[in-house]
Formats: C-alpha cells, sequence, structure tokens
C-alpha cells in the first residue's frame, strides 16, 4: 500500500450506500441502494483500463480512496457502492482494506462497471 494520505488530501465528500431490498408492493423484491453514512475521503488515481462491452469500447476509471477508519467505515464491504457527493458520480466498491493500516481504510472503486 502507498503512503498515508494527509489531512489535507481529505478534500472529497462521499457517502457509502448499502445494496437494500425492498417490496415493490406486487411481491417482487426490488434492489436500491440506502446511503449508511458521509465521510471525508482521499482519491488516488490507480489509472484506467477499457473493456469491449457489446461490441463498444467501454473506459474505466480506477481510484485508490483513503477513509479514517472508524466503526462506521469498517464496516463498507464489497458489495456496496461510493458516491462523491458533490458530483454525483457513483463508483463500484471493488476492494476494502481495514487491516494492514489501523488510522485508514483502504478502498478500490471503480467507474463504469456494476455496483
Amino acid at each position: 500500500m502507498a503512503t498515508s494520505p494527509t489531512a489535507g488530501e481529505l478534500r472529497h465528500r462521499v457517502a457509502f450506500d448499502r445494496r437494500t431490498d425492498a417490496d415493490d408492493g406486487y411481491g417482487n423484491e426490488q434492489a436500491s441502494f440506502a446511503e449508511q453514512f458521509q465521510v471525508h475521503a482521499a482519491f488516488r488515481s490507480r489509472g484506467g483500463s477499457e473493456a469491449v462491452v457489446a461490441a463498444r469500447l467501454e473506459g474505466r476509471n480506477v481510484l485508490g480512496v483513503y477513509v479514517r477508519s472508524s466503526a462506521q467505515t469498517r464496516q463498507i464491504e464489497s458489495d456496496w457502492q461510493m458516491r462523491d457527493v458533490r458530483t454525483g458520480e457513483r463508483y463500484a466498491v471493488k476492494i476494502v482494506d481495514a487491516v494492514t493500516d489501523r488510522r485508514w481504510v483502504y478502498l478500490e472503486v471503480s467507474t463504469g462497471v456494476a455496483a
């Protein structure tokens, strides 16, 4: 893992959403996301990639994200999604590392993939 971020790098306000199942009134389960909490985060680019989906080239942006370790942030799982509160951009959480550094939770998130 790279060096830990400084307090000045925690410029982004992000919200973490957990998948919930709700009844649509007709007996069907409908999946949606419900916001759990918001925190400040440091973004670090991990590069991008391209994938061919349905004969089209689709770009994906991969970010390394650091958030301060807390009881809330240690609950994040790889089936959650992260939202940038300012821009509304949604990211699928792929990797969660809350063990390596006790002060930080490291996440690897990406755009262009299903959460």
